[in-house]
């Protein structure tokens, strides 16, 4: 039986075919030197590499190595991989002899199954139509070919603001993992890589997500059983003394191949059908797994490297220092301090966060959206390339003018204040947009917009802002103020 090579997101039993199957492992300390990872970042796929070759034994064998064809040279016998993850793995695999690539693993809709529904389409791919698909062929919260509760999506029940009056949901806090010596190895490495030279960035602290599949199970049964019910109603909703919610927090043990997605989605179906969740949370739970990352994983292939550099908005800000080096200190507003020390201090944030606060400043200001998918990658735990060109690209920053979205995420002060607690005790106003005390999120919406009127697609989802727009009677000022205040962070 051939060697199988498994990458650093390739860590779950199911990535062999068998439980004896011989494993090679690689540690390849040219990545970390290619670019500055959050170091909770650099921790976590250390870890869980490491684990696993605990778990495996000799029946692993285990290089550590400045790059993966280095230590290549080293095995001396056929070797097999499964499909990477990444273009740049891919084709590093490719011309490598002596190994064999195999079909990808880790996802549930296949590439094949993927590309031809979206031909079948001819025109702008959206979720919700691959999720009804997806759903039928997976046979998932269906009775013969319609689905459980007689809808589709159930997300308009899953939109609900925080509780008032709360700092924190009423639900048990997700199991944290015990750190043991692997841990404290990796850590005393990335120290003295760091007096070597090689840059990190955020605050290093305890590893708060799994880094092995019986603990990312453990996770995941904690969820499905405390969590689920309340992760629907409040899945977009912040809370500044809350940063977990009631999320499941299995983002990055999904990524690094730790979890059988499909074995995720069952079980919340099944919590479900015995009635442990609410309907409206088992399907927002399903659309995130089965639906959204299978469809940000598949368009990545499906589009092209092309896609990546999509710019059509002409965003030529560079991203700043402040934001990149995950200076929450810098910052005076308070939502958009609060997700970036987030970001510092965990690695993570959940998706609403991501979009609405991070992406939305960023879509505002006009910064690079290419640098924006590299800072995304590098700076959380869950950050992989073909995870952010997506929910970047396509989504946050619109820069392909709606392949995958119908209209850019972009939204003024009012959307943070009505889903969060955010602006009660911040120094701007979400209602106003021009003067000191003007909300940068509130002004910044109406300096977008005027900024790229001619270029955003004419829809009827767009046609009441931008009639709003043409009522402005102080739109040039908010424009010239913007422009001044984005030399610094807000």
């Amino acid at each position: 039986m051939p060697r199988r090579w498994l990458f650093a997101d390739q860590l779950g039993p199911h990535f062999l075919d068998d439980r004896h199957q011989p494993v090679l492992l690689i540690e390849s300390k040219a990545v970390f030197r290619r670019r500055a990872y959050h170091r909770q970042k650099a921790h976590l796929v250390l870890s869980a590499l490491r684990h696993r070759a605990a778990e495996l034994g000799d029946q692993a064998r285990y290089l550590r190595a400045e790059t993966y064809a280095e230590a290549l040279r080293e095995v001396r016998e056929p070797v097999e991989v499964h499909h990477p993850t990444s273009r740049r793995a891919l084709a590093l695999v490719r011309r490598l002899d002596g190994v064999t690539v195999l079909p990808p693993k880790g996802f549930i809709t296949s590439l094949e199954d993927f590309a031809d529904w979206a031909d079948d389409r001819r025109g702008a791919l959206r979720l919700d139509a691959f999720y009804r698909f997806a759903r039928q062929r997976h046979g998932v919260l269906v009775e013969g070919e319609e689905p459980v509760g007689g809808r589709w999506s159930l997300d308009t029940e899953n939109r609900q603001p925080p509780p008032k009056g709360t700092a924190r949901l009423a639900v048990p806090a997700p199991p944290m993992p015990r750190e043991d010596d692997i841990d404290a190895e990796v850590r005393a490495d990335l120290d003295r890589w760091e007096r070597e030279g090689i840059r990190f960035v955020g605050r290093d602290g305890p590893r708060r997500f799994p880094a092995t599949t019986k603990e990312a199970r453990a996770r995941l049964r904690h969820f499905l059983t405390h969590r689920l019910p309340e992760f629907g109603p409040y899945e977009d909703a912040m809370l500044a003394g809350d940063p977990w919610m009631a999320h499941s927090m299995l983002s990055a043990a999904f990524n690094l191949g730790l979890l059988d997605p499909m074995a995720a989605v069952r079980g919340a179906e099944q919590a479900y059908r015995s009635g442990r969740a609410p309907l409206a949370s088992a399907e927002g739970f399903v659309r995130q797994i089965l639906g959204w990352r299978d469809f940000v994983w598949n368009l990545y292939w499906y589009f092209g490297p092309s896609w990546r550099q999509n710019n059509e908005l002409a965003a030529r800000r560079r991203v700043p220092d402040w934001f990149r080096d995950l200076d929450a200190d810098a910052v005076t507003a308070r939502c958009l301090a609060d997700v970036l020390a987030g970001v510092r201090d965990h690695g993570w944030v959940h998706h609403i966060p991501r979009l609405m606060v991070l992406g939305n400043y960023a879509l505002q200001r006009g910064w690079r959206p290419a640098e924006l998918v590299d800072w995304f990658h590098h700076s959380f735990v869950d950050g992989y390339d073909w995870v952010m060109t997506a929910n970047v690209i396509g989504m946050s920053q619109y820069a392909d003018l709606g392949r995958m979205t119908t209209k850019p995420y972009v939204s003024g002060g009012a959307y943070v204040n009505r889903m969060s607690d955010y602006c009660g005790d911040c120094r701007y106003d979400p209602k106003q947009r021009l003067g000191e005390d003007a909300c940068p999120f509130t002004a910044g919406y109406w300096a977008f917009l005027a900024r790229n009127r001619h270029r955003i697609p004419r829809n009827a989802r767009m046609a009441r802002t931008l009639a709003q727009l043409d009522r402005l009677t102080d739109v040039d000022a908010v424009v010239a103020q913007e422009e001044h205040r984005a030399t610094g962070p807000p």
